[in-house]
């Protein structure tokens, strides 16, 4: 997430094409033509090794007895996503920051009363499935600067000014390194011994998978590579020691294409300490449209800043490929940050299609990431409301019910997996409305899917075979804040809603 600027399947016989008449534009009533669909089922193209999930920002409405903290953990359970990205982040030091005062000889100011609640709730909700634990924010005075730094005393009272300083005070980074392994002590080893030799018992016994080291370090602390990296091992050799099945992710750099020298950098081996494990990094993607553009502009802005990254990702693989092969990848923050977020103009909601449109767009990525093999696709994020970034929630404040965004991750997280086999697929390049749509074919363990995404605020249309799907069902503007419906199609011809994101099964 960006700190505010204050002044980022159709069953058919092996080796048959499915082919569909080809058309283009619409007839003389306004009725959309459908489009011709090319699927070859017995040609793979590559083999999914993907998953979809999200991230859970840190904010008030999450804490217990919050009526859309409760409402969103029930979303979290019933999805059963796996790697779900927990990130007590810097806006609320204290449910982010475990030891807000740097210790004294007298005593030391470690408090887990606020964070702790919050952590049991993200654990009950995901329970059986694995998680990625950033607990991104560095305690202040674990840095040089010119005076204390100041925190509120309210812990709803958002704080955009808490991550000051660019040096540690502890240049060898062993100060930072032991205020994590004790973080991470206190939820998997029962407590912790703090600075002066004092047993903190926590009763805590978790299991952390997956540990990310900080959170858009091109942001935060304004970090270089090797600033990144030197920290990166001190705060990894330090969990290892106290957490020694933990994996870790690397970098979660907010603007990767203009930082293509901490991959570089990051990446090779001969710049870590021995034996310090490189075992996935993460970066982030948001569209972010200019000021004064509305839905007929976004529907293609969107997808054209989306194409942007995905080269992007194509030249970071090449990098990773190249230096450490043996590193996955998780893309974890994918949404859309619009330019009211955060501004006195944030109290309106986007328009109701807005939802459907940043679902679409979430959908196109794991297409085109499935395709390039991404390990985990992570749309951004859980709750976000006014004054905390509302265009990027998956949940609707208003009510309290997940919106389009999750029904649109929920409809793709219960279709498609890795070991998928991701088939050739093409619509018509002779349609004049070809490029309007998205067509992907998978084969999958329960048969032959199509996911098929509008991606503008107009009427599509597609040809379907002969033979009846198992099942369409959709995300569009219908079902609002409710899961996906069931249509049918007419005859051999699908109608798609505009944003809408379909899944077709055989």
């Amino acid at each position: 997430m960006r700190v505010p600027r204050l002044a980022c399947a159709v069953l058919l016989m092996p080796g048959l094409l499915a082919q569909f008449p080809a058309v283009a534009q619409t007839d003389t009533q306004n009725t959309p033509v459908p489009v011709a669909l090319s699927v070859h089922w017995n040609h793979p193209e590559v083999t999914s090794r993907s998953s979809s999930t999200f991230q859970i920002v840190v904010n008030p409405p999450l804490r217990p007895g919050q009526p859309l903290g409760a409402a969103a953990y029930r979303a979290v359970q019933q999805l059963g996503a796996e790697d779900v990205r927990y990130v007590p982040w810097l806006p609320y030091p204290r449910l982010g920051v475990a030891e807000l005062e740097p210790p004294t000889k007298q005593k030391t100011a470690w408090d887990f009363s606020l964070i702790d609640p919050m952590m049991a709730d993200l654990m009950h909700a995901t329970a059986g499935h694995s998680t990625i634990v950033n607990f991104s924010t560095i305690p202040a005075w674990l840095f040089v600067t010119p005076r204390p730094v100041s925190y509120p005393t309210d812990p709803n009272q958002v704080d955009w000014h808490y991550t000051q300083g660019t040096e540690l005070r502890d240049p060898t980074g062993k100060e930072l390194g032991d205020y994590y392994a004790r973080l991470v002590s206190w939820y998997v080893n029962g407590g912790f011994t703090d600075e002066n030799g004092l047993r903190h018992n926590s009763g805590h016994h978790y299991q952390l998978p997956w540990w990310e080291v900080l959170n858009e370090v091109d942001f935060e602390h304004s970090m270089t590579p090797q600033q990144y990296t030197a920290r990166y091992d001190a705060i990894v050799s330090a969990i290892h020691r106290v957490s020694p099945q933990t994996k870790f992710v690397g970098l979660a750099l907010a603007m990767p294409g203009k930082s293509p020298d901490f991959f570089e950098y990051f990446l090779n081996h001969q710049h870590h300490k021995p034996g310090i494990p490189l075992d996935m990094i993460s970066y982030h993607f948001y569209a972010s449209p200019v000021a004064g553009q509305t839905l007929d502009s976004w529907q293609y802005s969107f997808f054209d800043q989306a194409d942007g990254f995905l080269s992007t990702v194509r030249y970071i693989e090449s990098i990773r490929k190249r230096l450490s092969p043996q590193t996955k990848t998780d893309c974890d923050e994918l949404g859309v940050i619009l330019p009211t977020d955060n501004t006195a103009a944030d109290t309106t909601p986007p328009p109701a299609a807005y939802w459907n449109l940043a679902g679409a767009l979430y959908a196109y990525l794991f297409i085109e990431l499935s395709r390039q093999q991404i390990d985990v696709i992570g749309e951004s994020q859980l709750i976000g409301y006014p004054t905390q970034f509302p265009s990027v929630s998956m949940m609707n404040w208003q009510n309290d019910k997940p919106n389009a965004r999750y029904w649109v991750l929920r409809l793709i997280h219960d279709n498609f997996h890795s070991g998928d086999a991701l088939v050739q697929t093409s619509l018509a390049d002779t349609a004049a409305n070809s490029h309007d749509l998205v067509a992907q074919g998978f084969v999958t363990p329960s048969g032959h899917k199509l996911l098929l995404i509008n991606k503008r605020d107009r009427v599509a249309s597609v040809s379907l075979p002969a033979a009846a799907p198992r099942s369409v069902l959709t995300v569009d503007p219908q079902t609002a804040d409710g899961p996906a419906r069931s249509i049918a199609s007419k005859g051999q011809t699908l109608t798609l809603a505009p944003f809408s994101v379909t899944v077709v099964s055989w």
